[in-house]
């Protein structure tokens, strides 16, 4: 069943997770493991997240380097199967630019759509870190929007080989990203807008948000999506705190705010075990306001780990 399905179809706030799938040569038992707690708050859902390659260099002597690609993660199409077949729930994988030609995610959408999975999220995806800023690949896409244009041509049946006959359109339900505090290459909000309002008309049917910690911020994005005539789902996506190292590395590597009274609660912590209840506790406020205004599903982003994501739910749904 397709994500905006589910939401349509549940009669309160809908819960949901993404996971990371294992590191490459880890098994998938740590994943299971990581799952099988939060099935008991019935998620219709779970979002499969994928990173793309990086670059290692090897010195190989005389002063000569070599360039290596590796994959640290497996990617999400047998992760998916994996997940469907232990848990028979539905998944959504991330599809993502970085990394992959248009025929390599054209394959990759073809496998998915024999397994069942009708619900993509569509990103750009992140630099890599020897890199400062975005490189696609030379045969692939440069945007998101681009990205979703080809899983919206496969769904209607037109694949890159222009001479195939007949061909079978697939039936993917597009998810793509929102960010309440604006994405940090758009220039201003409404630019962003804009373009989010582009990937809605060309067929995107729902909006998953980058994580935030002020309710104001979805509210008053909501408020601007609608005012644009963006009127799909609108889905807040959060992460509860875990540590003190968090308190500046997720502005810095998200591009977001703290409010004022959860800095200074983290600040009064003396460990990060201190900090990871305030993070907790927060973010099941959070949750509790989100469902009072109405969003349609709360979307956590676990990181790996579990167990501050099953407190959360314990405490919310």
């Amino acid at each position: 069943m397709k994500v905006t399905e589910h939401i349509n179809n549940a009669k309160k706030t809908v819960f949901s997770f993404e996971i990371l799938p294992p590191l490459k040569g880890q098994n998938i038992k740590a994943l299971f493991e990581n799952i099988e707690p939060l099935m008991e708050f019935k998620p219709p859902f779970i979002d499969v997240t994928y990173h793309r390659e990086e670059y290692i260099y090897r010195d190989k002597g005389n002063g000569l380097l070599e360039k290596r690609t590796t994959r640290k993660r497996p990617g999400t199409v047998g992760i998916c199967a994996a997940i469907k077949n232990r848990f028979d729930i539905d998944t959504v994988p991330h599809i993502i630019c970085g990394g992959f030609s248009k025929e390599e995610t054209e394959n990759a959408l073809i496998d998915l759509d024999f397994l069942g999975i009708d619900s993509v999220l569509v990103l750009r995806g992140d630099p890599i870190k020897s890199e400062n800023k975005f490189v696609p690949d030379p045969n692939g896409h440069a945007y998101a929007i681009e990205l979703m244009e080809q899983v919206v041509d496969m769904n209607q049946g037109k694949y890159i080989d222009e001479e195939l006959q007949s061909a079978t359109p697939t039936d993917f339900c597009i998810g793509v990203a929102g960010y309440p505090e604006k994405h940090f290459e758009a220039p201003s909000m409404k630019s962003d807008l804009k373009i989010l309002k582009q990937k809605v008309e060309k067929g995107a049917e729902y909006v998953v948000t980058q994580m935030f910690f002020d309710n104001q911020k979805y509210f008053d994005f909501v408020k601007l999506c609608r005012a644009e005539g963006i009127n799909v789902p609108i889905i807040p996506g959060l992460k509860p705190i875990t540590s003190l190292k968090q308190m500046s590395a997720l502005p810095r590597t998200f591009y977001l705010d703290l409010p004022d009274d959860l800095v200074d609660e983290l600040e009064k912590c003396k460990d990060n075990a201190a900090a990871k209840e305030v993070g907790i506790e927060w973010c099941i406020q959070q949750s509790k306001e989100l469902i009072e205004f109405g969003a349609p599903c709360l979307h956590y982003y676990s990181m790996g780990k579990s167990d501050p994501i099953y407190r959360i739910a314990e405490g919310v749904f």
